[in-house]
């Protein structure tokens, strides 16, 4: 072996035995002096004690700290000076770790530069007055000080805390901070004057982390887990806490903090950054009240979001919390239902206004730039305002633009059906908002609806090519410009509900619907829907669930709301029936349509007419007063059909009416007459009439007036008054002054059996008094001569039959 090498072996020998022979020397100077040694830790530490640190027993470990010594302390308890007051020790350590500078023990001066805490309970508590065990710490002087012994303040380099406890109890604040510490390792430098810096690898379970414990805890039972490099300047008592990654549960959070222990109560700011986390993920780490509601919605999709957390650890309250986040591309599920391609930032502060306290009610949520498509119909919210939580309201702006089919899936097929058309939304709206869903909202703005195909589905209703714009200001609804067109018929609408939102939610029979209406054209058949009787929507909820749809909410406004109706209409259509100049007023209700002021012009005269329709199920019953003047009855006959009359038909008749009647009776949704169901009166006075062809006169009167003109029987005016009672049609006693003959009618005329029509006919001929001009003469000479007493009765084949009256004088005497 070269000579070199030997005397470097030797000299390393040497030292290793040196060493060895030092640390023997420690161990038995450590065994012999353990309780002035103990004594002199204690001392030390107890230095910058408001109260005492007790400890049980003490044991070399000399290689877990080398080279330094390193004791092991059991049953380490720190109380405050007013343990007795409260009982809470500030630490209890089953073993409590502490490394010694060796050439500092040889000295007689206590060096520590590790604490170990294992197995411990670490207990920060303030009472409800604010006071804190923590005060058994002194605060340090801006210079170091030495003791009488020449000795400094023990700085303690390294910590390591395992298995520990570490609970912040704030009664005052009513804050509890509970976190079980697996393993805590730092590293402390001392780099200037009245400071430290520390790294720090954590690894803990957070039990409880409420700030306020009658809301519960955020985070709670998660593990946090991570590196933390905190600095403290005592010269202003501020701790800063680096920028780094944590891991609160499975997630990966970005994380800052400063506290400032300046003050009697220590404040903090703490700012989360997480790039990328699940909804349920984020609500779960917050407390459970606001966890509950949060899980009413869901994102599918990680979102970004950031937090920044202001408060103190004494009596403050909740802290101020602000936060961010950002949804991209991402669908959010809601009580109301789910949003898809769904993008917005979103911002929440729980102090909108400074100087009102961090609460509910001073919380505030804003939304911008929302956009999304619910059930495929896309639409953007600019600015999304939610303002207090304990009563929140939500306000925003709702724009959208779709195929209006899209419709159906939203509101159902059972009220509204839609086809093709296009809408445009433009409303600003304000609503209180009840389980997480907007509730009877204020809007204010316009929905457009264009070449629209819609369906009224109660009332059967079908409208094409249809356009509506909705103009909603305060509580008002105006509707303009409309264009319906239902088969050949064309309608231009517009209208306006007042008080419309209002009682849309609180009392949807007081709505009054008011329209102004005018059309080049109606065909009244493409609106028999109007007949029937509104039917409800179907009801497919289970009645366990009180809560209604948009479409039941909807169907109940169309069913119990009002509606007042001005038309003016240059043609009405009705099968055979014209009018023209049509204006009328009409209101549709939950009972029926009452019908007023109605004037038409038809069949060279004119019609007014007022009355109701009451809707019972399938028939319907109307009760109607109409005056006629100079209307050509034959025209008139024609148009309604003979007004179910067989013999007598608008073939037959000729000249101009002049009447009123007030006549009630049935009519099918079809708008079918129905048979014998009609009961009222009718005063006439036809002027210039004509009786043409009318088969009943020609059959009798071709025997007794053969040389007269049967088939043109005219006269100048005929008046009278019938009474309809279902079959029954009674002819109040007549004259009857025509070319033909004279007559008197008086009796019965049934639309199916039981006529009985008394008609007295004097032979003589009319046209031989022609020429006489004194009325009382005429009424004189008008039943001389020859005088015939027929009655007109039900035959064998179901037809009219005439016969002479044998029983006419019998009758007379028994009316005497």
């Amino acid at each position: 072996m070269p000579r070199w090498s030997k005397i470097a072996l030797i000299t390393f020998a040497a030292l290793v035995a040196f060493v060895l022979l030092l640390y023997v020397g420690l161990a038995f100077y450590v065994n012999t002096n353990n309780k002035t040694l103990l004594a002199k830790i204690t001392t030390q530490l107890n230095k910058n004690l408001n109260g005492s640190m007790t400890i049980g027993s003490m044991d070399p470990t000399f290689l877990k700290g080398f080279p330094g010594v390193s004791l092991r302390l059991n049953n380490v308890i720190i109380k405050d000076s007013l343990w007795n007051t409260h009982r809470h020790n500030l630490l209890e350590a089953s073993e409590f770790d502490v490394s010694v500078n060796m050439l500092g023990l040889l000295k007689g001066n206590i060096e520590i530069g590790k604490i170990g805490i294992n197995n411990s309970t670490i207990y920060l508590y303030t009472d409800s007055n604010g006071y804190t065990n923590t005060a058994v710490f002194k605060k340090k002087k801006s210079t170091p000080a030495t003791d009488e012994s020449g000795s400094a303040p023990a700085q303690i380099r390294k910590i390591a805390l395992n298995n520990v406890n570490f609970v912040v109890d704030n009664q005052k604040g009513h804050k509890l901070f509970h976190f079980v510490v697996d393993e805590l390792t730092g590293k402390i430098d001392y780099p200037f004057l009245g400071g430290w810096d520390a790294n720090i690898e954590l690894k803990t379970i957070a039990k409880s982390m409420a700030f306020n414990t009658r809301r519960g805890s955020f985070i709670k039972d998660k593990l946090l887990e991570g590196p933390f490099k905190v600095s403290y300047n005592e010269s202003n008592g501020i701790v800063d806490v680096a920028q780094n990654k944590l891991k609160i549960g499975d997630d990966t959070f970005i994380i800052d903090a400063r506290f400032d222990t300046s003050k009697e109560s220590t404040e903090f700011t703490i700012h989360i950054d997480v790039p990328k986390i699940l909804w349920r993920n984020a609500s779960g780490l917050l407390a459970p009240n606001i966890t509950e509601k949060l899980n009413m919605f869901n994102l599918a999709q990680p979102i970004y979001a950031k937090c920044t957390l202001k408060g103190d650890m004494g009596p403050g309250g909740d802290p101020q919390i602000d936060v961010e986040a950002v949804v991209k591309d991402n669908q959010l599920t809601t009580p109301g239902g789910v949003i898809d391609d769904c993008n917005f930032t979103g911002m929440f502060t729980n102090n909108y206004v400074n100087g009102k306290g961090f609460n509910d009610e001073n919380s505030a949520i804003k939304l911008y730039h929302f956009k999304g498509g619910y059930k495929e119909i896309p639409f953007s919210i600019d600015t999304a305002f939610i303002h207090n939580l304990e009563k929140p309201i939500a306000t925003g702006i709702f724009k959208s633009q779709f195929e209006i089919a899209k419709l159906n899936k939203v509101v159902g097929e059972e009220t509204l059906k839609f086809g093709k058309g296009t809408a445009i939304v433009n409303l600003a709206y304000k609503a209180d908002i009840v389980d997480f869903k907007l509730n009877k909202p204020l809007v204010a703005g316009s929905i457009d609806i264009k070449n629209a195909d819609i369906s009224y589905m109660p009332r059967k209703l079908n409208f094409n090519n249809t356009a509506i714009l909705l103009n909603f200001t305060n509580n008002d609804l105006f509707i303009k410009n409309i264009r319906l067109q239902s088969g050949k018929s064309v309608v231009m609408m517009d209208g306006v509900v007042r008080n419309f939102l209002n009682l849309y939610y609180t009392a949807p029979e007081k709505i009054l619907l008011t329209w102004k209406i005018s059309s080049p054209q109606v065909h009244l058949g493409e609106f028999l829907g109007f007949l029937e009787r509104r039917r409800p929507a179907a009801k497919t909820r289970k009645k366990s669930v009180k809560k209604s749809t948009f479409s039941e909410d909807l169907n109940e406004v169309f069913e119990k709301s009002n509606v007042n109706m001005h038309l003016s209409v240059d043609k009405v259509y009705y099968n055979k029936f014209l009018a023209t100049n049509a204006n009328a007023d009409l209101l549709l209700s939950e009972s029926g349509i009452a019908i007023r002021n109605v004037n038409v012009k038809h069949a060279g005269g004119s019609l007014k007419l007022n009355g109701n329709i009451s809707q019972r199920g399938t028939l319907n019953r109307f009760n109607i007063n109409t005056v006629l003047s100079n209307v050509d009855i034959k025209h008139f006959f024609y148009a309604f059909d003979n007004f179910g009359l067989t013999s007598l038909t608008s073939k037959n008749l000729k000249g101009f009416l002049f009447s009123n009647a007030n006549i009630s009776g049935g009519i099918t949704n079809q708008g079918k007459l129905v048979t014998n169901s009609m009961n009222g009166s009718l005063n006439f006075d036809l002027r210039k009439g004509a009786l043409l062809n009318f088969d009943p006169i020609i059959s009798v009167g071709k025997f007794a007036f053969p040389f007269r003109d049967l088939n043109n029987i005219t006269f100048e005016n005929l008046n009278g008054k019938f009474d309809v009672r279902g079959q029954k049609i009674t002819i109040n006693p007549m004259q009857i002054n025509s070319s033909l003959l004279n007559m008197d009618v008086a009796g019965v005329y049934s639309l199916s059996t039981g006529t009985n029509i008394t008609v007295d006919v004097p032979l003589r001929n009319p046209k031989k008094d022609a020429d006489l001009t004194d009325k009382k003469e005429i009424q004189e000479r008008r039943m001389k001569g020859i005088v015939l007493h027929l009655l007109a009765t039900d035959g064998e084949d179901g037809k009219i039959k005439i016969k002479l009256n044998k029983n006419r004088d019998k009758n007379k005497s028994a009316e005497k």
